[in-house]
């Protein structure tokens, strides 16, 4: 029994809505027909996966299962349909993501040389979308920061590097040469789980306007000089880790190539 995806998808509404009439109306479908979609995917998979009552939906253990692996699984799907739309308008392509402040053209430049055919894309990503990019295919391959979700992902540690505090001009510690991570500890640190911010250009804006201090690794905030705002190093700080990463169920020799290129010039960069 293969897994129907689209019943899979109906299933996914439904679990993440907890409402039969709501996911009707997110998939634009009628209610009964997706009440029978549901019920065939359960017969499919001899398991219930929702208990129904007049008012409440809620999920079986079994239920839980799947939503859990649902994601992975339809994510995996739209990829290779992006995948295979790239090939088909007629050029083999290699979509490479890099975070900021890294460098990816010594890797691009060599690649391009050994495959004159091959169209390289380079695109700049952030910090929440990294791993998500990879998974859905909008990109081949990544420099990624961690921290990042693995899950699902090949991850080669590329390069270790240390961290700064960023901080407004006139801050307390702006004077200052070194910093420990105890002398931040009674400071705002600015983080996006914490923040409504979406890149380090808002971060660094949060930081002049005086509502907080961000932590980052030395190149990225050396990408972003500004005369407002002072880099301090923190001695103390764990490292800011540089890894390159791919979709660990693709077998591509173009990203391997890729691979041991960008390893090659990190390697030439530190020599």
């Amino acid at each position: 029994m293969d897994l129907d995806l689209r019943k899979l998808r109906y299933f996914v509404a439904v679990a993440e809505l907890m409402h039969f009439g709501r996911a009707a109306e997110r998939l634009r479908v009628a209610q009964p027909a997706l009440s029978r979609q549901i019920r065939a995917l359960e017969e499919e998979l001899g398991a219930a996966l929702l208990v129904r009552t007049t008012r409440s939906v809620a999920l079986t253990p079994a239920g839980r299962q799947l939503l859990d692996d649902a994601g992975a699984l339809l994510a995996a799907a739209q990829a290779a349909q992006r995948r295979v739309r790239r090939v088909a308008r007629g050029r083999r392509a290699l979509v490479v993501g890099f975070m900021p402040g890294l460098v990816v053209t010594p890797a691009v430049r060599a690649l391009a040389a050994a495959h004159p055919d091959v169209h390289i894309e380079v695109r700049r990503i952030g910090w929440d979308e990294q791993a998500a990019l990879l998974l859905d295919g909008q990109i081949d391959v990544g420099y990624l920061r961690r921290p990042f979700p693995d899950a699902g992902l090949s991850v080669l540690l590329l390069a270790s590097e240390d961290r700064v505090v960023v901080v407004a001009e006139g801050h307390r510690l702006a004077a200052r040469e070194v910093v420990t991570m105890a002398e931040l500890a009674g400071e705002t640190m600015i983080h996006h789980d914490t923040h409504p911010v979406r890149n380090v250009e808002e971060k660094l804006e949060l930081v002049a306007a005086g509502q907080g201090v961000v932590l980052l690794p030395a190149t990225t905030a050396g990408f972003y000089q500004r005369p407002d705002l002072v880099r301090v190093p923190v001695v103390d700080a764990p490292p800011a880790e540089v890894c390159l990463a791919h979709d660990a169920t693709r077998r591509s020799p173009l990203i391997s190539e890729f691979l041991r290129l960008a390893v090659a010039a990190q390697a030439r960069r530190r020599a």
